[in-house]
């Protein structure tokens, strides 16, 4: 009997696990996890502030439990696979949580869990211009400080749990306070910008619909943008060098309505709906005097400047000697954007027929082809795509009509038939010209018969000045 009891007694006595820290904010929902112990016939018991304390939830392995229903409990309470899950913390659940775990062979494990308090701000809330200063504050309501480290958008460590910095654009994004590598709390910072950022050139051609992006952020509105003092918002081009034209201002925008004024369009027009923060230019295809930058700007009242640039290459299909020829004849096709391509960037042709040039290679840079001798079969759309790896950045097209090689059959036979209509042609106007003639000669021997007339005049007495007239008779009679 002394020996079993000897044997019991261990299972009898109460173990204690190491305390845990979990860190929240007001508001947030916290998932407390029991440890993991062996056996599935286990007793699960939530208390508050003391082992024995309040009593929150339990459960036993026939599938009960209970949870506490009393303020500031109610309904803020979950059991979730013996976890205690806590929605919406309040001020007074920060604290010492006791789980208390009871196993068939009368185990018991006590395991405790410090809730403590963490407060994360950032101040300003509002979107930031950048050079204004944000202070962030990321600290814990307990004697014991664990560490803290902030890590901005770039994943770049700073300071420790206050912060304060001078933003730039590239401090726009989530910024997260870390605490004792177990706790993130993610904190969106916003800085006002353009969009979007210039990464690669903006890449067209002139058998694509050409548009300039420009846009405001989202969550920016126009009424932040005013309150900062925005003064104007224009767009401007700079051709390419080899263009020779100076720097010209295409639009500005109405701060009032929100519509845009023209000043040099280039037969561009601007989004129809500003008011939705989007700034594109756009124009049905793309033209080769396109190739340049255009500048997004934003002028505000303290002198600061914000501005996107795009730059553009548009690429061009020429053909030599044109997009009509005949077969037979010597064929160049040249796919540039007018200047070398970076390594990471291809040109691929695509043929109408594929078997009809088969092997067909292109150098990288102009993709300039050259058909010694082109065919009926060569004839319809060839298709240039600008390439980066797998993704098509933009591709130019164009259509050219190969007519056959005439024989010199066919050549009499045409020039017979052309003899032949000219020959028609004479014979149809001698013959209009002689019914012309007969009918002139008709109307001549027409107005050719005329009728005489026979006056006689007769006095009396004798002829002087004065006398008078006594008879005069008019004798009509014919030839």
């Amino acid at each position: 009997m002394e020996k079993f009891v000897l044997i019991l007694l261990p299972a009898l006595i109460a173990t204690s696990g190491a305390k845990e820290s979990v860190y929240a904010r007001i508001g947030e929902k916290v998932v407390l996890k029991p440890p993991s112990i062996n056996g599935l016939s286990r007793y699960v018991y939530w208390t508050f502030h003391k082992e024995d304390g309040f009593s929150l939830a339990w459960s036993n392995p026939y599938g009960g439990k209970n949870i506490a229903k009393v303020e500031p409990w109610k309904d803020k309470l979950t059991l979730s696979d013996d976890s205690l899950v806590i929605d919406n913390v309040q001020p007074e659940f920060f604290g010492t949580y006791f789980c208390k775990i009871e196993s068939a062979i009368q185990n018991v494990h006590f395991h405790s869990i410090e809730l403590i308090k963490l407060d994360v701000s950032v101040n300003p809330a509002n979107p930031l211009l950048p050079g204004e200063s944000l202070s962030l504050s990321c600290t814990v309501d307990y004697p014991k400080k664990p560490e803290i480290h902030w890590l901005n958008p770039r994943g770049e460590k700073k300071g420790q749990g206050t912060v304060t910095v001078k933003v730039t654009s590239q401090d726009d994004g989530m910024w997260t306070c870390v605490v004792a590598e177990e706790k993130q709390v993610k904190m969106p910072v916003k800085v006002m910008g353009l969009s979007p950022a210039p990464v690669l050139p903006h890449y067209t051609s002139t058998s694509s619909r050409f548009a300039v992006p420009c846009s405001i952020p989202h969550p920016i509105t126009w009424e932040q943008i005013k309150a900062k003092g925005v003064q104007e918002v224009h767009w401007q081009f700079f051709p390419a060098t080899s263009s020779g034209l100076n720097s010209q201002r295409l639009f500005t925008l109405s701060l009032d309505s929100l519509s845009w004024k023209e000043d040099q369009t280039r037969d561009l027009k601007p989004a129809s709906d500003p008011e939705k923060r989007n700034l594109e230019l756009t124009r049905k295809l793309g033209r080769v005097d396109d190739r340049g930058d255009y500048v997004c700007t934003m002028k505000f009242k303290n002198g600061l400047i914000l501005n996107r640039t795009v730059h553009v290459e548009v690429l061009q299909i020429t053909s030599s000697p044109g997009p009509h020829l005949l077969s037979g004849q010597q064929l160049n096709l040249t796919c540039s954007v007018g200047q070398p391509l970076p390594s990471d960037l291809q040109l691929r042709w695509t043929q109408p027929k594929p078997a009809a040039q088969p092997g067909l290679k292109s150098d990288q840079h102009s993709a300039r082809l050259t058909i010694p001798e082109v065919s009926t079969d060569d004839g319809g759309l060839w298709v240039c795509g600008l390439w980066q790896g797998e993704t098509q950045l933009t591709s130019a097209a164009i259509r050219l009509t190969i007519d056959p090689k005439v024989s010199v059959w066919t050549l009499v036979m045409a020039c017979s038939a052309a003899a032949i209509v000219v020959l028609l042609l004479l014979i149809l106007a001698l013959v209009l010209h002689r019914r012309r003639r007969r009918k002139m000669r008709h109307l001549r021997h027409q107005l050719c018969r005329c009728k005489k007339y026979v006056l006689t005049i007769s006095w009396t007495g004798e002829m002087a000045p004065n006398s008078h007239l006594h008879s005069l008779t008019l004798i009509r009679g014919g030839i």
